[in-house]
């Protein structure tokens, strides 16, 4: 979770001086409610407090609409079983911040903005393109304000120990880099690692780290048929074609096979942000949020970040935790809450949400003029790519039997990634 600092605080107060009027339009909406008051209208979300709530009393000063809205901010751990249960029971909030992960599950549970409010085509236009998941059959299932993208972190002082200025900016440089860089016991016991590939259950981002492997490979996770039917698409069905997956695969587990130079990570290792926070590994592929939690476990780290490698170098991808403002269908005041939404999601609201919470916003107009210490994160937000989760805990386990099928000798890797298309299938149409 990210507070607020002594300079986005002053941020928001030197905005206070400044004439917002014309501000809370936001551009792209046709149609949207309109009014001196909303009413009351309550946001959940797991993102800090202080901050959300600073960025909404600023703009509530010159306008009403905005005066009556509160955001609660719920434990990350319980966040999900916390406002499920809210809304089966009716008691949930007006809006909540929804995870573009589950997107596809929540759908249900939301107000979807029409097309006669905001199109596709001017959805696509002014937010990144990872937000695209938030695109329903029938509409808008949640405005996105923040993206999260997956990023790479680097241990200054140990690549300049080996002799390196900065870190591989292409995955197939990684294999020399890890032979070089991970120092081994003569009994073979990892002592420092080069970077935590190869295992799911110790290394953080398992999941979003394999999506890009296979994403960047040129592949796909799912997607719809001519019929607009999603369906599982690890397996290439075209002949003669590549097989990304079995790419991405093969690419991951081979860090974490003891009989190869590039060897690097074992299951006896601790978590993969604990040993890189520790100074025990030189990278660390993380999302970009993440870096006030490993300054705060060793302030003493001289650490960098940088875009993610890539597999090709005209298929330039990541992927990243989208943030979308969607309206619960158990609010009492529907209405209100999607003008709320949509008054965050315009440009100066989106603008300050991204200062005081540290994350780039969705909206290509604001990336377009961030600068400082959002400048590599803000270029990964407008490369990456998400997709279709039909079940985000479901989904997690199926790469992770995939992955450890292949790393304990127990399936080859077309049968694995087979297995995790079958088992997608069964996920999606259960």
């Amino acid at each position: 979770m990210h507070k607020l600092s002594t300079f986005h605080t002053i941020l928001l107060a030197a905005f206070g001086s400044l004439g917002v009027a014309g501000v809370l339009v936001f551009a792209i909406a046709v149609g949207r409610p309109s009014g001196s008051e909303v009413g009351r209208v309550e946001i959940w979300g797991a993102l800090d407090e202080r901050a959300f709530s600073a960025v909404i009393r600023h703009f509530a000063e010159d306008d009403g609409r905005l005066s009556q809205v509160t955001y609660v901010e719920k434990d990350p751990a319980t966040y999900r079983s916390e406002l499920t249960e809210a809304l089966a029971a009716g008691t949930g909030p007006d809006i909540f911040l929804l995870e573009q992960s589950y997107a596809l599950r929540d759908s249900e549970k939301v107000v979807t903005i029409p097309e006669t409010s905001l199109s596709k085509s001017q959805f696509k236009d002014t937010f990144v393109e990872a937000a695209n998941t938030f695109l329903g059959t029938g509409g808008v299932i949640a405005l996105p304000i923040l993206v999260d993208p997956l990023v790479l972190y680097w241990n200054k002082d140990m690549l300049a120990a080996q002799g390196f200025a900065s870190p591989p900016t292409q995955w197939s440089a990684m294999f020399s880099f890890a032979e070089r860089v991970t120092k081994r016991t003569d009994a073979g016991v990892l002592t420092k690692s080069a970077i935590a590939l190869g295992e799911y259950r110790n290394v953080e981002n398992a999941k979003a780290i394999l999506s890009a492997l296979i994403i960047q490979a040129g592949g796909s996770i799912t997607g719809r048929d001519s019929t607009d039917i999603l369906r599982p698409e690890l397996v290439s069905r075209a002949i003669n074609a590549e097989r990304p997956t079995e790419s991405a695969l093969r690419f991951y587990t081979e860090f974490a096979n003891p009989s190869k130079t590039s060897y690097s990570w074992s299951r006896s290792l601790p978590n993969s942000r604990i040993a890189f926070a520790a100074g025990d590994m030189a990278l660390y592929v993380g999302f970009a949020s993440e870096a006030p939690l490993v300054s705060r476990t060793n302030p003493n780290l001289n650490y960098g970040m940088t875009v993610l490698p890539q597999t090709k170098s005209d298929h330039v991808v990541t992927t990243a935790r989208v943030y979308g403002l969607a309206v619960s269908r158990q609010s009492n005041n529907q209405q209100g809450a999607i003008t709320v939404a949509f008054i965050l999601a315009s440009k100066e609201p989106a603008f300050l949400l991204s200062e005081a919470l540290g994350m780039p916003a969705s909206r290509r107009d604001v990336l377009s003029t961030s600068g400082g210490e959002l400048d590599v994160a803000g270029r990964s937000a407008l490369i990456a790519r998400s997709w279709l989760d039909p079940d985000p805990e479901r989904t997690a386990e199926m790469f992770r039997l995939m992955v450890e099928g292949v790393t304990s000798g127990a399936l080859r890797l077309p049968d694995a990634v087979q297995r995790a298309d079958q088992e997608l299938s069964a996920i999606i149409n259960p």
